[in-house]
């Protein structure tokens, strides 16, 4: 396909809907393995800090974190410009509600709004931990930041907890429509699919959970000390 050609198409309705589909599994993908990661803890402390620090000490980090903020920033760009643009092509709302198959979901509705409090929260965590208070500690010899301390820190704040697990409750809610959405734009599934909202579902409380469990294994059952 020409270049002119590809400019078009990724300017049209379909060639947006496809490319927040896209930006969104990818994401969606990351937050997974993101989760897998901080299972570490379970495993101890010298396991999740030397897991943190081969992390960033990989030179390539620096080109997915830049790839990552790419994502984000074009999946919340074109989702805003999609809802403006279905917003402006139907200026008065439908007389009645869907049911059944057809029916509109409350985390597809709110979809816009959790994005933006989850957008919230991945700053105000990134200020927490990546650019938060460093500790430091020795591993097999290799002096590094110990983040399992800095975690277990505020995860024995009660008010940090309570805002942690609702925003992953809000992540879980978002997936489960974002991870849905994002198969059916990119044809990997019908929209009537009846396995498809089982997929974001499953996929949802999968991530939602497995980060859901650190900040109740430190605050409740004395993870960490």
């Amino acid at each position: 396909m020409a270049m002119a050609s590809w400019k078009a198409y990724l300017g049209s309705s379909i060639g947006k809907k496809k490319l927040v589909g896209l930006t969104g599994l990818l994401i969606s993908l990351f937050t997974l393995s993101h989760m897998a990661g901080n299972l570490l803890m379970f495993v101890g402390p010298d396991a999740y800090n030397t897991y943190s620090h081969k992390l960033v000490t990989n030179p390539a980090i620096y080109l997915a974190e830049a790839g990552l903020v790419a994502f984000f920033l074009i999946h919340i760009a074109l989702t805003v410009q999609l809802t403006r643009a279905n917003r402006a092509a139907r200026p008065v709302g439908y007389a009645g509600s869907a049911s059944g198959v057809k029916k509109t979901s409350f985390a597809a509705k709110t979809a816009i709004l959790s994005g933006a409090l989850l957008l919230a929260f991945v700053v105000l965590h990134l200020q927490t931990f990546k650019f938060g208070e460093v500790y430091t500690t020795t591993v097999d010899g290799v002096e590094m930041r110990d983040i399992y301390r800095l975690v277990v820190e505020k995860f024995h704040q009660p008010g940090y907890v309570a805002w942690y697990l609702l925003s992953l409750v809000i992540l879980g809610m978002h997936l489960s429509h974002g991870v849905k959405a994002s198969f059916q734009s990119l044809g990997i599934f019908a929209s009537n699919h009846p396995a498809l909202a089982r997929i974001g579902w499953a996929f949802a409380i999968l991530v939602a959970g497995g980060f859901i469990t650190q900040p109740l294994a430190v605050y409740f059952f004395g993870l960490g000390g």
